[in-house]
């Protein structure tokens, strides 16, 4: 997500190494870029959704979903967590039905995300 939470992290966010933090490889993606193109955003949801095939840095993404999700993003850099809430934020503002979709998914009982949902809906992505 700081939260999907990394979930959401989508692009960037949750790429791990075998270390304390996840890589910082894919620190650099234009998410602004991606968010504002829907060509390129939905190949990345139907990813992590289930939905459609994945590129090898959605699989990346889909394969730490959870782990972020769960330990808060605690894994991620200081971009990652950046990024997490601009993604997140997006989300939440802009595709609602993603989000409902992503939430159910990845937290049905909302465990996780209802602790930063209103805090990440005042972030303008």
């Amino acid at each position: 997500m700081n939260t999907i939470l990394c979930l959401f992290a989508l692009f960037a966010i949750t790429f791990a190494r075998p270390g304390d933090i996840y890589t910082d490889k894919y620190d650099n993606i234009d998410l602004d870029e991606i968010l504002s193109n829907r060509r390129l955003l939905i190949p990345y949801i139907k990813c992590i959704l289930d939905e459609g095939r994945c590129s090898p840095e959605g699989k990346e993404l889909k394969s730490h979903i959870q782990e972020a999700l769960e330990n808060y993003c605690g894994k991620c850099t200081d971009a990652q967590k950046k990024g997490t809430r601009v993604v997140i934020s997006h989300f939440i503002n802009n595709e609602p039905d993603f989000w409902n979709q992503l939430t159910t998914k990845y937290d049905p009982q909302k465990k996780y995300v209802a602790k930063y949902e209103e805090q990440l809906k005042s972030i303008k992505a």
